[in-house]
């Protein structure tokens, strides 16, 4: 038996034989996919060539193979649909790929089909968060990569994804809020880090899996409100936020996690594009954070901040801007057709794009892509797409991010014997694309939530309203009927990308149209205990449902994955004990009408409330780090903490150095950190309840109020730890306070600084006071 140009295979055996081999023909076929790329062994146009040898320094090797390319080839490569270089046996380029929480096709660079007719679909990125696991994240960002250099050797896919979307979760009507690890830039870090890791892999050599990308650089949280767009919005933001919030993620995502690339956005910041600040780009993504990878616009950033924001005055003077400030690639053509021009105009030096070309070289030459088919992920394939232990992932990591926000009288979770019967209502209650939200590919398979409780019991169906926007009453009657024929009913409202979206902001809070109306009828006529459970990225203002005592249980699902409706229904019949926690506030709607989301400004002033748990004062419907299990925890010090630290000055001599007597505080970058030791906390966590469950272990730092102009915190997570406790047991965990880290502030010039004084840690219901003062 043989295969023909077409991957058909020809009798030459048993029925046997042709099956088993026309399998093999199609993996061949898939793989044959992949065009040659430079230095392939059976490229011998180049494979000779010094770029093309594997044991020459990977620096050295890019300058090889940037002194063999014209002006205009080099040109060519400076945008994402990087061009052919034929006589070097060079093949054109896809930079863009997405793969935010699976691999998707919102990008040109990865497509579905033939071999490859899907990828597994975690959760959307904002319930994933609410786990606050770690080790989950890596753990995804591994799977991602591994189905991503599958779909790279069927010749379906990049190697470079331009995930994760790690901005703050600003302001809860934000479209792309359920892109993001959510409000506190702490946890936007770690997330960060944790899920770069996976991505990239940790392979010795400086070598990458796939290449990923933190966006978007920096104080980017609107896109379309109130008439105001992310391509026209300035956004005017104090060196106090930048630095203690907007571009804490990105730090830790390029310092800690190590990440490839870091993508700039839209919009301006104070007056100047992201995109054309040597000051943002060179000088501290480059400079300060050491990125050892490329910067990339968002697409078409450098055309919109000549066309639409008129940032400068030609075409040419934008790419030069640009490339001077640091931008390595651009998402668009405009640096294909403007950059030459601006080296004849002396406006760049053929130099400077060298300086460009380094950056993305030598990230393709760190993925193997100079190295032919060689590497440890060349036998990955279609058998390493969709696989059980990814699907199981997938399941997983929804049971670990839904978030059980109330249950009265432990109506949850149900009994399969006694409640037999479940009226399943609502406009997602029997959905599949929306429970991957956006920046989704195809999906391996789904289990809606109606599917999902069909399993536990037998279920009457009625949508009540058509779609999430309910712009009418007139399923109703048939959804209360349900309602009173069942042993329990189960509502799905919420929301999906037709009112939360890239390009859409909410414009309020409340569930959308008559969605309200239906839950407190349904409530009124259903005979059985009532859960209410939430499909959306942002926050909902569900007071009413919070305070009706006929709702006896109220689920946040987020976009739960692929497997979202399997998860959800494990957790109604208990089957999976819930354990996540809110990664953001939940504000009560007259929250939005004092906040316009123009306004950068985290901190509260006059009658401005504020941002986030870590400044905002006011009411809510549910505060950020909330979430109820079916079984109880307690907190207790194992052993006595520490209770003063002593911070020694690195320079006795400097007027910065000595304590300020003002701010009694001393800035971070004069103080001798490693001078001190850290100082353990042993928090012992108890399940006291009958469940198995998982907890989230938060540590809050309260800082003195001791008189640091325009501080404002009120607290500030310093770190978490998840932990899985058995009934009735305990487990101790170990958490390493840092006085540098995770006792400092940030001034209104946005230097960091320790407070001197009395800083109080919140373990839960624990406090623990740490006197800190220096050393002189």
């Amino acid at each position: 038996m043989s295969c023909n140009n077409n991957g058909k295979a020809f009798l030459v055996g048993n029925k046997v034989v042709v099956i088993l081999v026309f399998l093999l023909c199609l993996v061949r076929s898939s793989e044959s996919l992949r065009p040659l790329f430079a230095c392939d062994p059976a490229n011998g146009l180049t494979r000779t060539l010094r770029f093309c040898r594997v044991n020459v320094p990977i620096h050295v090797r890019v300058q090889d193979l940037i002194g063999r390319l014209t002006l205009q080839e080099k040109i060519r490569n400076l945008v994402n649909n990087a061009a052919a270089v034929p006589r070097l046996g060079i093949g054109g380029y896809e930079w863009w790929s997405e793969a935010l929480h699976g691999v998707s096709d919102v990008g040109p660079g990865a497509r579905f089909g033939g071999a490859f007719p899907g990828a597994t679909s975690f959760p959307q990125v904002i319930t994933t968060a609410a786990s606050f696991n770690q080790s989950l994240w890596e753990e995804i960002g591994r799977v991602v990569s591994d189905e991503a250099r599958a779909m790279y050797n069927g010749g379906v896919a990049g190697l470079t994804y331009w995930s994760p979307n790690v901005n703050i979760l600003r302001d809860p009507r934000w479209g792309r809020g359920q892109e993001t690890p959510g409000e506190d830039p702490v946890v936007a870090g770690k997330y960060a880090a944790s899920y770069v890791r996976g991505l990239q892999g940790t392979a010795a050599g400086n070598r990458l899996k796939v290449a990923a990308c933190c966006k978007h650089y920096t104080a980017y949280d609107l896109d379309n409100w109130n008439g105001v767009d992310r391509f026209h919005f300035n956004a005017k933001v104090t060196q106090q936020d930048l630095e203690d919030t907007y571009n804490v993620p990105f730090r830790s995502c390029v310092s800690e996690g190590k990440v490839a690339s870091v993508m700039c956005s839209y919009n301006q910041v104070n007056g100047k594009p992201t995109c054309a600040d040597e000051d943002l780009l060179k000088n501290t993504i480059r400079g300060q954070w050491r990125l050892n990878g490329y910067i990339v616009s968002d697409c078409d950033s450098v055309d919109v901040f000549f066309n639409q924001q008129h940032y400068t005055n030609t075409p040419e003077e934008a790419a030069a801007a640009s490339i001077k400030a640091g931008l390595d690639l651009d998402c668009g053509p405009f640096l294909a057709i403007f950059t030459e021009g601006a080296v004849k105009k002396g406006l760049l030096t053929e130099n400077d794009i060298n300086l460009a070309l380094a950056n993305t070289l030598t990230v393709q030459m760190r993925l193997g892509m100079f190295d032919g088919n060689l590497g440890p992920y060349a036998n990955l394939g279609p058998r390493d797409v969709c696989t059980p232990a990814h699907k199981h992932l997938a399941l997983e990591a929804a049971h670990q991010g839904i978030v059980l926000l109330k249950n009265s009288g432990r109506s949850l979770p149900l009994s399969p014997r006694r409640h037999r019967t479940v009226a399943v209502i609502g406009p997602n209650s029997d959905v599949t694309e929306t429970m991957i939200g956006n920046y989704a590919g195809k999906a391996c398979s789904y289990t809606t939530p109606l599917q999902g409780i069909s399993r536990y019991a037998r279920t009457l169906h009625q949508a009540g309203c058509a779609g999430v926007a309910c712009k009418g009453n007139q399923g109703f009657g048939a959804a209360e009927a349900a309602a009173r024929q069942a042993d329990a009913t189960v509502l799905v409202m919420g929301l999906d990308q037709s009112i939360e979206a890239e390009t859409r902001d909410r414009t309020g809070l409340l569930l959308p149209g008559f969605q309200q109306d239906l839950v407190t009828r349904v409530a009124q006529a259903s005979r059985g205990p009532v859960i209410l459970v939430l499909m959306s990225g942002g926050p909902i203002d569900v007071t009413f449902a919070k305070n009706d005592p006929r709702v006896a249980a109220i689920i946040w699902a987020g976009y739960p994955g692929q497997a979202g409706g399997a998860a959800i229904a494990n957790i109604i019949f208990g089957a999976a004990n819930p354990g996540g926690k809110l990664p953001m506030t939940w504000y009560p709607q007259d929250y939005v009408a004092k906040v316009p989301m123009t306004v950068m400004a985290m901190r509260a002033s006059g009658n401005y409330p504020g941002r986030t748990y870590r400044f905002y004062k006011g009411p809510v419907v549910f505060p950020f780090g909330f979430g109820l299990s079916y079984t109880t925890f307690t907190h207790s010090l194992a052993k006595s903490p520490l209770a003063q630290l002593s911070v020694s000055l690195s320079n006795l001599n400097s007027a910065n150095a000595i304590l300020n007597s003002s701010s009694h505080s001393i800035k971070v970058s004069h103080t001798n950190c490693n001078s001190f030791p850290k100082m353990p906390l042993h928090v012992e966590v108890s399940n006291t309840g009958e469940f198995d469950g998982t907890h989230t272990v938060f540590v809050f730092a309260e800082p003195p109020k001791n008189g640091i102009k325009g501080l404002g915190v009120n607290k500030q997570l310093v770190t978490f730890e998840k932990v899985h406790v058995t009934a009735g047991a305990k487990q101790t965990v170990q958490i390493n306070v840092d006085a540098c880290k995770h006792l400092g502030v940030v001034d209104e010039y946005g230097k960091r600084r320790i407070p001197m004084g009395e800083h109080k840690l919140h373990i839960g219901d624990l406090k623990h006071t740490i006197l800190v003062q220096p050393q002189l």
